[in-house]
């Protein structure tokens, strides 16, 4: 574009004289041109800037939309594995250890150390932080979890070797031959005392019997103790592993000694008074981990269903224990 140059008109000379504009105005306009061009260099500066990605930004940012998705995409398979993992630690509790007896892995364990949030600190710094710290912690939750239930399996599976010796050991007979169940004396909970008449808590089943009839081991065990002792008179007590104890007591007569190896269905002792007694019978207790448990859970191989229900109500009317 060529310059524009302007004229005026001299009516003295009849001609058209050229105009030449002041320093002033050309300073101005001089100035007006270069603030224009600063401004519309700024102005095309942003828009570059904020609406154009330079190739290499695009690639970038192409680059972290795949990561951010493939982030997602591992979250959402993770939750699915969580889910799974949570239904095989569901039957590792209540179904392989029910079996096998043994107990179920609190979830402090399966989930120690998942809480401790300062291991995720160099995390917090990345872009979108938030899923990439839910992601890792999930993929370490899963970690612990499928280290824990493999050492559960390999639990389980000394067990399941060892079952056939554990059924042998784990109480499953009455004491005493009771066919009949006519020998039930007194069951397990809170019975009438019979010499204080007040309520107290019976650790064990009473078992009406003459004196002198044969009282049986009902597991394979160790005899851990076998002699007097206070309240229980002539007692014994088996120690049959995996957890598990009886006590026959007020025998008239032990038969075993204390170390003997012991079978189920052998003759420990015979039926008595002694100790604190009222009369000829045996007090049985079965002691699992510590703690008294009802024996009554324990004559598997000896009653049916319908004998088992009946020894749950002869068991439950009888008010007054006899030791």
């Amino acid at each position: 574009m060529r310059k524009k140059i302007f004229y005026v008109y001299n009516p003295h000379t009849l001609s058209y004289e050229r105009v030449f504009p002041s320093l002033r105005k050309r300073i101005f306009t001089a100035l007006r041109h270069l603030i224009l061009g600063f401004t519309l260099g700024i102005l095309f500066f942003f828009v570059f800037y904020y609406f154009v990605d330079p190739p290499r930004e695009r690639l970038l940012k192409q680059e972290n939309d795949k990561i951010e998705a493939q982030y997602k995409i591992l979250s959402k398979r993770l939750d699915q594995l969580l889910k799974v993992m949570a239904d095989i630690q569901q039957r590792d509790d209540n179904l392989y250890r029910v079996i096998l007896q043994a107990d179920p892995i609190d979830a402090s364990v399966r989930n120690a150390g998942i809480g401790n949030m300062t291991r995720y600190t160099e995390l917090m710094k990345l872009n979108d932080a938030d899923l990439v710290v839910s992601t890792t912690r999930k993929l370490d939750q899963l970690a612990r979890q499928v280290y824990v239930q493999s050492n559960s399996l390999d639990e389980l599976v000394k067990l399941g070797q060892t079952q056939e010796d554990r059924l042998k050991c784990i109480p499953a007979i009455q004491p005493v031959s009771n066919k009949d169940l006519k020998r039930t004396a007194s069951g397990y909970g809170l019975r009438i005392d019979p010499i204080y008449k007040t309520r107290k808590f019976h650790e064990g089943m009473d078992f009406a019997a003459e004196t002198g009839t044969p009282v049986y081991a009902t597991g394979n065990g160790k005899v851990a103790e076998a002699g007097w002792k206070q309240g229980y008179g002539n007692s014994v007590l088996i120690n049959h592993g995996y957890g598990y104890q009886t006590r026959y007591a007020h025998m008239s007569k032990i038969l075993v000694r204390p170390g003997q190896e012991i079978k189920r269905g052998e003759e420990i002792g015979l039926v008595g008074s002694t100790g604190k007694s009222t009369g000829p019978h045996l007090h049985y207790e079965v002691i699992y981990k510590g703690k008294h448990d009802n024996p009554i859970n324990y004559y598997f191989f000896d009653l049916s269903p319908e004998d088992y229900d009946r020894m749950v109500q002869i068991a439950s009317n009888q008010g007054m224990v006899m030791d």
